[in-house]
């Protein structure tokens, strides 16, 4: 096991220094290990085609027992961004990003009793598949987290008259890049335990 890390890292690579295509199993590899948070976009709005795609893979994430108890909120009018961007300086969508994701869970899909935060789960699900798919596509999208903070669940709610059964746990900035993040390697082999801790 300790060898397949460093060659899923040189497969991320391949791209570069490697004229043959890349086999799918490569491409999504080099997808989740050159993703990165970016954080400054152009003016440039995303296709609505490019939107739908992003909601389509945000959809097709797994949730306990196929509950999908999610909803999206897509917000690209400039002056609902402004408020959100002043209102909550953490989601970065006063940096010129064209549009954002609002990711909700909703208390109406879920189970009952502990089983409903699961929500929190499911929409974590959507949200990763939401950021590869968006670097997939040369655009840029950042995780700015909103629940559980109280204050920031709040405003987002009085600014998207967001309903009590919908519970919003992060916006997504999305645009096309004005920054260039480097790519960190995240690997610590001392994180890693195998059959006991």
């Amino acid at each position: 096991m300790k060898r397949i890390i460093p060659i899923l890292i040189a497969m991320a690579t391949m791209v570069s220094c490697n004229p043959r295509p890349q086999s799918a199993q490569e491409q999504v590899v080099n997808n989740i290990l050159t993703r990165v948070s970016v954080r400054q976009f152009t003016d440039q709005r995303p296709s609505d085609e490019q939107v739908q795609t992003l909601l389509r893979c945000a959809m097709a994430a797994p949730s306990a027992v196929n509950r999908q108890p999610w909803a999206f909120i897509v917000v690209d009018d400039p002056a609902l961004l402004k408020q959100i961007g002043d209102s909550l300086p953490n989601t970065r969508v006063q940096n010129n990003a064209p549009l954002c994701f609002v990711m909700c869970g909703d208390l109406n899909k879920t189970m009952e009793g502990e089983a409903q935060e699961f929500w929190i789960h499911d929409v974590s699900a959507c949200t990763e598949n939401l950021l590869l798919a968006a670097h997939s596509m040369g655009l840029g999208a950042v995780w700015c987290a909103i629940q559980p903070n109280a204050e920031r669940i709040r405003m987002a709610r009085q600014i998207l008259n967001i309903p009590d059964n919908l519970i919003p746990l992060c916006i997504v900035p999305v645009g096309y890049p004005a920054e260039q993040p480097a790519v960190k390697d995240k690997w610590k082999e001392e994180n890693v335990f195998y059959n006991r801790f």
